[in-house]
């Protein structure tokens, strides 16, 4: 049973609301270790937790930077984190591409086969 701590200077209480229970009842040492454990696995990994694998050593051409920093740009103008398929368009054709005709598709394929 869990000890209580009562003060004889508080007015009868039938309820129990005056009882206080004592800090050694507040703490699970298990589930303290636990916490502990985790947190410094956390720490020991930190590092690789933050590096995204897809972007390691990896040397960017000059249309996908423009591109990055484009959609960078539209991101912190817009304020918004995720934009849509169709913003991201706005920004690719504001940087100038567009979509090829069929016959220019056709010519470009012939070419690197």
């Amino acid at each position: 049973m869990a000890r209580r701590n009562t003060s004889s200077l508080l007015p009868d209480d039938p309820f129990g609301v005056n009882d206080v229970p004592v800090i050694d009842d507040w703490t699970n040492a298990a589930a303290s270790q636990a916490a502990r454990r985790a947190s410094l696995a956390r720490e020991s990994c930190r590092k690789r937790r933050l590096v995204d694998p897809s972007t390691c050593e990896r040397t960017y051409t000059t249309a996908e930077i423009e591109f990055m920093m484009a959609m960078q740009e539209y991101k912190q103008d817009s304020g918004r984190l995720y934009p849509t398929w169709s913003e991201v368009l706005g920004v690719l054709q504001g940087l100038g591409y567009h979509k090829a005709d069929d016959d220019n598709r056709r010519d470009s394929v012939t070419m690197n086969a």
